[in-house]
């Protein structure tokens, strides 16, 4: 005879979720309540719901020690080289040693996009110094004053009054040089710090030329030159003075080629400069 589970043990597998299927009844003797410590067996257990596995703890990342890396500024190859000061000794200096100076010159930002210094062209002991403001483009890329179209026009305004540029005597043949020996970029305007920085330069070229006159050309020229804020259109006519030279002032040659109405002001200019180097002219004001 099959046995039949008591109606403790029923209660107790249907509080655990199991369900029974029961036989017909019988005279089967119920168990001994000693039945209820033994084991439930196991086609009868409930299932026991499967564990997720407990994922083992991430280990800790690994710190690598590395060397410090140096400002990204000082390792770019577009940072800007530092300047550097004036080399000293510029008023003793003779024409090699000046050149030099000046192809070497870092004391202001203007070194940092040169092409080539602009130091000077003519005959060393010129009667006439031609002064202008700062090199183009053209003159940055050749290394030398007045080219280009401006070049042109300031060697007909020359001829005209018997001189150039060209190998000849003192007389003839001028020097010419520019208030700054290096490009601003995009033709800007000079700034007051770059004209002081190369100032010393010029005066030198002044007293190892000593010409006997100064014709500067353009705004920028004249008044460094002059150390004044004057516009051209007030200066003109009249004989000023640097380091004991006596000066003209005129326009620049690519400002006439902007202007050719003031072509004939220019003339006159040349003009008063040459009466003044024959003696002519008004004294130094």
């Amino acid at each position: 005879m099959s046995a039949r589970w008591s109606d403790r043990q029923q209660a107790m597998l249907r509080e655990m979720g199991v369900t029974l299927w029961l036989p017909p009844q019988t005279d089967a003797m119920p168990l001994p309540e000693a039945a209820m410590s033994e084991p439930v067996p196991s086609e009868v257990t409930a299932p026991v719901p499967a564990q997720a596995p407990v994922a083992s703890p991430a280990p800790a990342p690994v710190r690598m020690s590395r060397p410090v890396a140096a400002p990204a500024e000082a390792n770019s190859p577009s940072a800007p080289r530092p300047l550097a000061a004036r080399p000293s000794g510029v008023a003793a200096m003779d024409w090699p040693a000046l050149r030099e100076a000046v192809a070497g010159c870092e004391a202001c930002g203007l070194c940092r996009s040169r092409r080539n210094t602009v130091f000077g062209v003519g005959h060393a002991q010129a009667q006439w110094m031609i002064i202008g403001e700062a090199p183009g483009e053209q003159e940055d890329r050749q290394g030398e004053p007045f080219v280009g179209k401006a070049g042109q026009l300031l060697d007909n305004m020359l001829r005209a009054v018997g001189l150039t540029r060209a190998e000849a005597g003192p007389e003839q043949q001028v020097y010419i040089a520019n208030v700054l020996k290096c490009r601003p970029p995009m033709n800007r305007n000079p700034e007051p710090q770059e004209v002081a920085q190369c100032e010393p330069f010029l005066k030198r070229q002044v007293e190892l030329v000593a010409p006997k006159l100064i014709l500067a050309m353009g705004r920028f020229a004249v008044q460094s030159i002059l150390q004044t804020g004057e516009p051209i259109g007030r200066l003109r006519g009249r004989v000023h003075a640097y380091h004991g030279v006596p000066v003209v002032v005129t326009y620049h040659p690519a400002y006439l080629l902007r202007n050719p109405v003031d072509k004939a002001r220019s003339w006159d200019d040349l003009c008063l400069a040459r009466a003044v180097l024959r003696g002519g002219g008004p004294v130094p004001a």
